[in-house]
């Protein structure tokens, strides 16, 4: 039975399906798998294992009474603890919300559930997800399985951690600086940040935002590929969403390469990087060639990136907290969280303005780029894990660091070009630590990146590489 918990996503829906093990079966190991190590890395924190049970069951009857199933029947799974669910508490890491338990699902949590997934719990983030480094008043951090002295990322640090020790075989999660990439990178799994609109949002405070997405995480980009079946296409609630229907993630994941033009960018032009992940990544490159690609070392001309980041999720955090600051005071959030709102309220309708404009040309730039080079390749995180006991970097490679979001601008700059962008496992440091290397494709290409990030997975396959954990395994 323990095996069973590191079986694929596609793999456990596949055996569900032909009743070689049933719902409750695949759910009990993952219980057990949960008992067995999430104490040690507080990975699952409202955790409903009797209720999960009856879930399961619900599953088996279904499937014993002939009913259709869903894509996702039977997977257990764990969501982010900043999405909202019905009758199961969603506290976003917050003391002011630590007993808030919500009327209804948000949109994706709705779609999993109607896609078969049997939910166990809610995984642990950062205070409303503010920072790449998991920790909070209300649950603390979670620990990094291939060093629990280390941070896991974040914000979906806790659905990465629960991916890849073994706790649950998808997860979902959300992405605004990297918060979807950067714990895929430091916990060896794949994240994808799809493009804005590819899985809608709903309720959202500013519908028409594109800078935080919704999207999936997986040990295997075939998984990730599955999920986004169920949680991907259009919804007229969300503005935004794109009409292309989900089932275009069912076509056959692999590609010739052969001559397919890609740029390799160590640092975007400037950003200071670690030589861990550099000298990891670039071992790797040679797997492009192979491929059959051509990769030449460029960058889209970034330059304003920083600013435009800066002052656009500044300006949604003065939106989406005023009325918390309002009802429970600005004392009850975290000084981080405080910062950029107040950051976010100093901004005036000019620099706003003048921001998109300048988020509009350097789209343009990198749009000219990618019709040259198809993908473009680049570290997702600009450290190694780090010390759990830092609140984030100081410095990297010799730079300091001034704010507590400066060093993920690997993943930030991404996040407002709109490009989908995936991390997958590219090897580890020599001191065992994940890396995860960035692949960022043309504007709406999502299926174009999981085809290259599946490529280069089948070509290395470091996913295979399970965290060192005390168990009863």
């Amino acid at each position: 039975m323990s095996e069973l918990v590191w079986k694929t996503a596609v793999e456990l829906a596949a055996l569900i399906r032909r009743g070689e093990v049933s719902a409750v079966e695949v759910l009990t190991a993952h219980l057990e798998r949960i008992d067995a190590v999430n104490p040690e890395l507080n990975a699952i924190v409202t955790y409903l294992p009797e209720m999960a049970l009856e879930l399961a069951r619900s599953a088996d009857e279904k499937q014993a009474r002939g009913e259709p199933l869903g894509l996702l029947h039977g997977l257990p799974i764990a969501h982010k603890d900043l999405f909202e669910t019905a009758g199961i508490r969603s506290t976003m890491g917050s003391p002011a919300f630590s007993d808030y338990i919500p009327e209804s699902d948000d949109l994706i949590i709705a779609r999993l559930k109607a896609a078969g997934c049997v939910t166990l719990g809610k995984t642990n983030v950062p205070e409303f997800g503010a920072g790449s480094h998991t920790f909070n008043p209300v649950f603390g951090a979670t620990r990094n399985p291939y060093d629990t002295s280390k941070t896991c990322g974040g914000s979906s640090g806790g659905a990465a951690v629960a991916l890849v020790a073994g706790m649950i075989p998808i997860a979902d999660g959300s992405d605004m600086g990297g918060s979807l990439r950067n714990p895929a990178s430091f916990c060896n799994v794949v994240g994808l940040r799809p493009t804005p609109g590819r899985v809608p949002q709903y309720p959202k405070g500013n519908a028409w935002s594109t800078l935080s997405v919704d999207g999936p995480m997986g040990r295997t980009v075939q998984d990730v590929t599955l999920m986004l079946q169920a949680i991907a296409g259009y919804d007229s609630r969300a503005p935004i969403s794109l009409e292309q229907p989900a089932s275009v993630f069912a076509d056959n994941l692999e590609r010739d390469f052969a001559g397919v033009k890609v740029a390799w960018s160590p640092d975007l032009g400037g950003l200071p990087v670690d030589s861990q992940v550099t000298d990891v990544i670039q071992r790797q490159l040679p797997v492009f060639g192979d491929l059959g690609c051509a990769v030449e070392q460029a960058q889209p001309d970034f330059r304003d990136a920083y600013d435009i980041f800066q002052t656009l999720r500044a300006w949604n955090f003065e939106m989406s907290f005023a009325e918390h600051f309002a009802e429970f005071g600005e004392d009850a959030f975290k000084e981080t969280i405080r910062w950029n709102v107040a950051q976010g309220k100093q901004l005036s309708a000019g620099q706003i303005s003048r921001t998109e404009a300048r988020r509009t040309e350097l789209f343009q730039r990198a749009r000219e780029f990618l019709e040259t080079y198809e993908f473009l390749l680049l570290p997702t995180a600009q450290t190694p894990p780090f010390p759990i006991e830092w609140e984030y970097p100081q410095e990297i490679a010799g730079v300091a660091m001034t704010t507590y979001i400066d060093w993920m601008m690997t993943c930030a700059y991404i996040t407002v070009t709109g490009l989908p962008a995936l991390s997958i496992p590219c090897g580890f440091t020599d001191a065992g630590l994940p890396v995860g290397l960035q692949i960022v494709g043309r504007p709406r290409a999502d299926f174009a990146v999981l085809q290259l990030a599946y490529a280069f997975q089948e070509a290395t396959r470091f996913y295979e590489r399970r965290p060192p954990l005390r168990s009863k395994d």
